[in-house]
């Protein structure tokens, strides 16, 4: 994948599955969908069985699995891999299970088994640019799919809206018009996200209607009526009523409108999460705490430390960063650190997904990738010639050595990378006279601030200065059919690829070809008329 490719060496091998532990593992499927659940059982026999485990007190109480051998179905040969199918899941098959000989002691089912998760409804998370409004939309589920999805379909307005392989999707608002937007994953398309609609967006805060689902039922609502929650741009952790011995720490925000009820405190240290929202810690506490907002991780604060740079805290400039496949990136994290803890070891590591498994690897600095740490805390992740495959999560580990590493709950920064690709409204065929609308898309809104160029057949389009990633012919003429193509003015050397603009007239189809003939034709008829008349 990236790293294969970029012939880059891991200072460490896979080291975490996602929801592997032990013999432990998790699924996560699609209502609707298949799934294979495979027996790890060493010494399987015809008479094994399959069974769904619960955890009673301190005891685990197994019932055996019944099979209707159509939509539930499982093989326990000897000579064949022994496999549990369930067709067109269900809610109620979310549940643990273990396959074992029935002689065999409950307990030994809790020491390897399968915990599958159903996403019975996806859900449109909603990102703010840091400014303007442009939005965010991310295609959510409960859990992450150990299926990746074969594409993301979004629709606005409940009409086709495009598909793309990226959950991400990039929107500009407008206040003209109320828009609604949905997602689905292709081939489960009606298991379609629940509509939601952007409201206003001021420099503190933004507001998101959802028609219905889990995000309503949050607010003491049912899940199938409609709601309304305002959410804040910006999150921050403030030290407030400080004692001889400890202090108070509560997530705040400038956004007047956000309810406080809805953010929570990551108390003691960044991997427990404490639905609270202060934290009441020693002064000499060496902990780093943070914030967020519930059910949206990615609207989430600094780190903090009560010691300051008596703590070891990391932050990330950027946590979500789109880049253009074939440029380069810069990732950057900030951090500190006591003097008497001068880290040694300091890596990069990427959570990705390899065979239907979300794994995280430390990464080196070689082939496309390199590392900065020239600035005073500061540590800069530089990835070239960027690929597709290098989507994914990243995150910066300083420790004393390299061992000292444990798989990130979060991963501090998402990296999207898209290509461009030139879309067309109503579409690429149209009548002479209509309002055609050109559009420079990308999966993600680019990080930078961005310029385009447009291309007429290979030819760039004059004048240059004002181009953006709309280019609007109204009404558009036989002239402009053609092969249209756009491209960043910061990598002029990365384009789209082409696409033909067919404009119809009254008296046919007006392509580059057909404007070609047609001027030919006038050509032999001006000859004939000239040879007639002399």
């Amino acid at each position: 994948m990236i790293l294969a490719e970029a012939g880059v060496l891991f200072l460490g091998f896979i080291l975490c599955l996602s929801g592997v532990n032990g013999g432990e593992t998790r699924i996560c499927a699609l209502k609707g969908s298949t799934v294979d659940l495979h027996c790890s059982h060493q010494h399987l026999t015809s008479s094994s069985k399959w069974f769904t485990v619960l955890l009673n007190g301190s005891k685990y109480v197994q019932s055996e699995l019944s099979v209707d051998g159509k939509r539930v179905t499982y093989n326990m040969s000897e000579e064949k891999n022994p496999t549990l199918t369930i067709n067109d899941l269900r809610e109620s098959d979310a549940n643990t299970y273990c396959c074992m000989k029935t002689t065999d002691s409950p307990g030994n089912c809790s020491l390897s088994n399968i915990t599958l998760q159903v996403v019975a409804e996806l859900q449109v998370k909603v990102i703010p640019a840091t400014e303007g409004q442009t939005v965010t939309l991310m295609c959510s589920s409960s859990c992450p799919l150990t299926e990746k999805p074969a594409a993301y379909i979004w629709y606005k307005n409940r009409e086709f809206l495009y598909e793309d392989w990226s959950p991400w999707c990039q929107e500009l608002l407008s206040s003209e018009e109320a828009v609604t937007y949905s997602c689905a994953v292709k081939g489960y398309e009606d298991l379609r996200a629940p509509e939601v609609s952007v409201g206003s967006i001021t420099e503190t805060c933004f507001s998101v209607t959802y028609a219905k689902g889990r995000m309503c039922s949050s607010r003491k609502t049912s899940v199938d009526e409609p709601c309304s929650i305002t959410y804040p741009r910006e999150l921050h952790v403030l030290r407030t009523n400080y004692t001889s011995d400890n202090v108070t720490l509560t997530c705040n925000t400038t956004c007047k409108l956000f309810d406080p009820q809805t953010a929570y405190m990551r108390c003691r240290n960044t991997s427990r999460n404490y639905k609270i929202q202060q934290c009441l810690t020693h002064n000499n506490s060496t902990y780093r705490f943070s914030c967020a907002v519930k059910g949206h991780k990615y609207l989430q604060s600094a780190e903090v430390c009560v010691q300051g740079t008596k703590c070891r805290i990391k932050n990330y400039v950027s946590r979500r960063i789109c880049a253009l496949e074939g440029s380069s990136v810069n990732i950057t994290s900030e951090y500190s650190h006591p003097d008497n803890m001068k880290p040694e070891f300091k890596c990069w590591s990427k959570k990705w997904r390899k065979d239907k498994v979300e794994v995280e690897e430390l990464i080196e600095a070689a082939g496309r990738v390199e590392y900065q740490d020239n600035m005073k805390n500061q540590h800069i992740l530089t990835i070239n010639n960027l690929k597709k495959n290098d989507s994914g999560g990243y995150t910066f580990r300083f420790h004393k050595d390299h061992k000292k590493w444990t798989q990130s709950d979060l991963p501090g920064v998402f990296l999207i990378v898209t290509e461009l690709r030139v879309k067309m409204s109503p579409s690429a065929v149209v009548t002479e006279g209509q309002r055609v609308t050109l559009t420079c898309s990308t999966s993600c809104p680019l990080t930078d601030n961005t310029n385009y160029i447009w291309y007429l057949n290979s030819r760039p389009l004059t004048p240059r200065e004002n181009q953006n990633k709309h280019l609007i012919l109204d009404p558009v003429s036989r002239e402009d059919a053609g092969s249209y193509s756009c491209a960043v003015k910061t990598n002029k050397d990365i384009s789209s690829a082409p696409k033909t603009l067919t404009v119809q007239s009254i008296t046919g189809t007006w392509t580059p070809a057909a404007a070609g003939v047609s001027a030919a034709l006038l050509v032999l008829i001006l000859l004939t008329v000239f040879w007639c008349v002399r």
